[in-house]
């Protein structure tokens, strides 16, 4: 290791002096009697003199010495891969360049798996394409090992992901900066110099302060028109005007968090009695969200076979995969509502709360659409993985479709309206009304719930009726 290395050659260069001044004390005594002092002062210039040279020499051959164990210790093998990171990590100035860091370094070149977690919020920024990566059961253990509260710095991952305090049996190591936490998995973890991890948390608060800055100026600028301009055209990729659907009424609410979003939702009927609702949400914000968005909206609309819900996933899937976006993914639900046959099929890509509201003689009750497919557009998936789940519909069931922007809101407390027995008394109220006044109890809930403050989320919405 470098540190150690270092440590014995500043030993070695220490006693090579104290030899030297041995030496030269050895040499000048016999003469230190000497009646003449010209000779004494003499000789003890030329020792002074000698042991100059040779501290100059020796501090000189000290430093190349240093440099190529430095070299040779952080800049190949192993540790070489953390040191490029670093370098990469200078020059990135937002998330997209981090991501990018992280794909050509970490994962390629080191074969590492990455993750980067708001825990203030709780979400993830990025995850590697991989099991370990996207594994529910991993992102618990993480997040009960490592909370918001945190400490700033770096520690190392054992195989169960909690914390190691002997390095060799390490696999993995987190850098966390103001809640912001990086976990990076490596087998060989062991195996990187330890002067590396203070380069890197170094480096890592100065890329979060960085793109911090870069990110409230994006902010104000996202105000100017050319950014209203973009916004436009986003929302002409929504639905105008809700269309006209025998024995189905249907409304819609869409409020992004700035000028542009990766929400959307979409209205396609299929025949006089199928219609296919589509609600989603892309990872991220800002105007790489916003293509995603675009490209998945439209992808929905050209396809001819709207009833096959497997193939339009992996088509969209395709789509995203195609634009090499590495973070860029999104969860969506699909629904074919038939008002024949009274029921609908459904995908549900990992979205959070569609549900169907629907009566019985006890009152409203709330049924699930659960999750039956992964994230779309990141993690690989085969046609034959898409489930298709079928629900049973009755008159006057309301179907409830929704970004997590709705669910998410946090009160003063930091507790989320979905979590709350308030939200659910609201939408079983609701049920009876139309689907407009629907969307206008929940969205004043929202507001009133978030106590007026800025939301921090798009909040998109679409409810479906069946009426008699």
């Amino acid at each position: 290791m470098y540190k150690t290395k270092k440590r014995i050659v500043k030993t070695l260069n220490t006693i090579v002096l104290l030899v030297l001044v041995g030496i030269l004390i050895y040499f000048l005594t016999p003469y230190v009697n000497d009646k003449r002092m010209n000779a004494v002062i003499f000789r003890f210039i030329s020792a002074c003199a000698v042991f100059t040279v040779f501290s100059v020499a020796l501090s000189k051959m000290q430093g190349n010495f240093l440099f190529f164990i430095k070299h040779k210790e952080l800049y190949t093998k192993e540790t070489g891969i953390l040191n490029q990171f670093v370098d990469k990590m200078r020059f990135c100035y937002s998330l997209d360049d981090f991501y990018e860091a992280i794909g050509t370094i970490l994962e390629m070149k080191g074969d590492c798996s990455v993750l980067l977690v708001d825990r203030e919020k709780n979400y993830v920024l990025y995850n590697s394409p991989d099991r370990l990566s996207c594994s529910a059961q991993t992102m618990k253990t993480l997040e009960l090992n490592y909370p918001a509260d945190w400490r700033d710095g770096y520690c190392f991952i054992g195989e169960e992901f909690g914390i190691v305090t002997d390095y060799s049996q390490s696999r993995g190591f987190i850098l966390s900066k103001n809640k912001i936490h990086l976990y990076v998995f490596c087998r060989y973890t062991r195996l990187f110099d330890l002067e590396i991890y203070k380069v890197l948390v170094e480096e890592f608060e100065r890329f979060l302060e960085r793109s911090k800055t870069i990110s409230d100026l994006s902010e104000i600028a996202s105000l100017s028109r050319e950014w209203k301009q973009l916004a436009d055209t986003q929302q002409s990729f929504l639905p105008l005007n809700m269309p006209k659907i025998d024995k189905l009424s249907i409304a819609a609410y869409y409020r992004p968090l700035v000028n542009v979003s990766g929400d959307y939702y979409s209205i396609l009927p299929i025949s006089p009695t199928k219609t296919l609702l589509m609600l989603g949400d892309v990872s991220g914000k800002g105007l790489a969200a916003a293509l995603v968005m675009g490209l998945v909206m439209n992808t929905a609309k050209i396809l001819e076979d709207k009833e096959d819900l497997p193939g339009m996933i992996m088509a969209i899937h395709k789509a995203i995969k195609g634009m090499k976006l590495q973070d860029k993914y999104t969860v969506l639900f699909l629904g074919i509502v038939d008002t024949e046959k009274m029921v609908i099929r459904y995908v549900n890509a990992s979205m959070s709360d569609p549900l169907i509201i629907t009566n019985s003689p006890s009152g409203y009750r709330i049924k699930p659409l659960t999750s039956n497919c992964s994230l779309v557009g990141i993690i690989d998936i085969e046609k034959d993985d898409v489930e298709v789940a079928e629900q049973r519909l009755f008159r006057d069931d309301v179907i409830l479709m929704a970004s997590d922007g709705v669910s998410e809101v946090m009160n003063e407390e930091g507790v989320e309206l979905g979590d709350t027995e308030l939200y659910q008394n609201t939408i079983k109220k609701s049920a009876a009304k139309s689907p407009k006044e629907f969307i206008d109890d929940v969205v004043n809930l929202i507001m009133t719930y978030n106590g007026g403050k800025k939301l921090r989320d798009d909040v998109t919405m679409m409810v479906a009726k069946v009426e008699r």
